[in-house]
């Protein structure tokens, strides 16, 4: 088998690209176009990872549960973790090289026996989760904009404009209706734009870590960035190795979506070995530029009880208001403040599209072996290749998620939890299948970890069973309604939901991955 898309064979006939191939072989005909390249494959997934939506959205979460020292050494710590995850993940990636990514891993790797109940879990809970970090992501574009309005108009502190929940509903509406028109063009027309948002995302983080600390009239030193540890949350929490963990929600949340290298992979040229390495530079890339984002912009903290106070010009958006404060102090206006939000408001929305696109292969591999009700409609391409009712409908159920934000915002941060939990669960369920039902049975792709495979995968999977406890503990004392954890009513609910679904229904009709070609 070649390893790169059509090279000449040794008679001058051109052989088929090593994706293609394996796909073949994986018993799938190739329906979407295969057009990428590995930049392409790497675009996608930094620009879901994209280090300016996760960090600039959670900043004041880190700054609030051990500030500076969680938010500058958690996120090396979850770095780490994050890719030896995503080492696990490639080296199954190259193994099998499908849009269905993790759910038909896991029918793989988990045998005949168990594969239709292992897919069909890991299958929920990989599109659930996507759609949560979809309608995470984009609301937290319509929040930043609401803030941008606020801070424009003249700040909380001078009447300012400070838009309703209706109205930053509707801003989320109108954004996820650009996403899917957008993921309703030609692949090539998202190729481009895939790597311009990697290359915003990337500018964007070194134009910012380096032009607000300048700017900034006062500045931290050096002894505050790396070694002030903030205890004062207000939320009854005094023990620091507790404040420290959940400080590292801001870092592990960030570093999601990779599995997006994957969902893209039949539309990727040599799949096998440029899917792969799609999630590894990807998480690389964004461990680097990412603690360059984070030092640059807490250079620039230095009055946190003021930076989270919700009767602060930005209303409590913390990274926001160290923006306008730093280019006020200096020019006497926050308006190059303002700017700065705009680059990256720009680059949540390239977020937000990538993650749409991501959803839309997936809701297309679900569909196409029977997963989901109407699968048949779910499955259907348009003349550009393009999965189009999928697209459509990942846009629309990110949309109803969001409202449930109307109600209340605790049910809507319970509902997103499942963007960092859901999702870190279907990464851990084919790795665990890999290194357990799997073990001896498990063949390689051109990417793998060689003898090392099975003791990476395990420290993968301990992580995630890690962060699933350690994220669902309780963020204020005392508990009450309001201050309640939700995150394992969430997860909870969802694995109630897929299991009781399989046991009353799926189980007597859905086989696992369905192959439509003769292989």
């Amino acid at each position: 088998m070649e390893s790169g898309g059509g090279t000449m064979a040794a008679n001058g006939a051109v052989s088929k690209d090593s994706g293609h191939e394996r796909l073949h072989q994986l018993g799938y005909k190739q329906e979407l176009k295969r057009d990428l390249s590995v930049v392409s494959n790497f675009a996608f997934s930094f620009a879901i990872i994209s280090v300016l939506t996760g960090v600039t959205t959670l900043y004041s979460t880190g700054l609030k549960f051990g500030g500076p020292v969680s938010i500058v050494y958690g996120w090396f710590i979850a770095g780490c973790f994050t890719m030896i995850v995503g080492l696990s993940m490639a080296e199954i990636c190259s193994s099998y090289p499908t849009s269905g990514g993790l759910y038909y891993w896991s029918a793989m790797l988990a045998g005949p026996k168990w594969a239709p109940f292992a897919s069909w879990l890991t299958g929920w809970f990989n599109i659930v989760g996507q759609w949560a970090v979809t309608t995470s992501v984009d609301f937290s574009l319509a929040t930043l904009i609401q803030v941008i309005i606020l801070l424009s108009t003249g700040g909380k502190n001078n009447d300012g404009y400070e838009a309703s929940k209706y109205v930053v509903i509707c801003f989320h509406g109108g954004i996820l209706l650009l996403h899917a028109i957008i993921n309703s063009l030609p692949i090539s027309y998202l190729s481009f734009f895939g790597q311009l948002a990697a290359a915003w995302n990337f500018v964007g983080v070194f134009v910012l870590m380096i032009l607000v600390p300048l700017v900034a009239t006062e500045r931290a030193s050096a002894k505050f960035v790396f070694t002030h540890f903030n205890t004062d949350n207000g939320d009854g929490i005094n023990n620091k190795l507790y404040i420290f963990v959940l400080g590292l929600l801001m870092s592990q949340y960030t570093l999601t979506g990779y599995d997006a290298s994957a969902h893209m992979t039949e539309e990727t040229k040599s799949a096998d070995i440029n899917g792969p390495k799609g999630i590894i530079s990807s998480i690389g890339v964004s461990i680097i530029v990412g603690w360059g984002y984070i030092l640059g912009i807490t250079f620039a903290v230095t009055n946190i009880p003021y930076l989270l106070d919700e009767n602060n010009d930005a209303g409590g958006y913390a990274i926001a208001e160290v923006f306008y404060l730093a280019f006020k102090s200096r020019y006497g206006t926050g308006v190059g403040g303002i700017i700065c939000l705009g680059v990256v408001a720009v680059a949540i929305f390239f977020c937000g599209m990538s993650s749409v696109t991501s959803n839309s292969r997936m809701a297309y591999a679900f569909s196409r072996d029977g997963a989901m009700p109407f699968s048949p409609f779910w499955h259907k391409v348009n003349k550009h290749e393009v999965p189009i009712n999928a697209v459509w409908l990942s846009a629309l159920i990110s949309f109803c998620m969001a409202l449930t934000s109307l109600g209340s915002l605790v049910a809507f941060n319970a509902m997103v939890s499942i963007a960092t939990i859901g999702l870190y669960i279907a990464y851990a369920l084919p790795i665990f299948f890999r290194v357990t039902l799997a073990r001896k049975s498990f063949v390689p792709g051109p990417f793998n970890l060689g003898r090392y495979g099975i003791l990476v995968g395990w420290i993968a999977v301990l992580w995630v069973a890690t962060i699933s406890v350690l994220f669902s503990l309780p963020v204020a004392y005392p508990i009450s309604n309001e201050t309640l954890n939700y995150t394992p009513v969430a997860v909870g609910g969802l694995l109630i939901i897929t299991v009781f679904a399989w046991i009353f229904s799926a189980r007597h009709w859905f086989k696992g991955p369905i192959t439509n070609i003769d292989a």
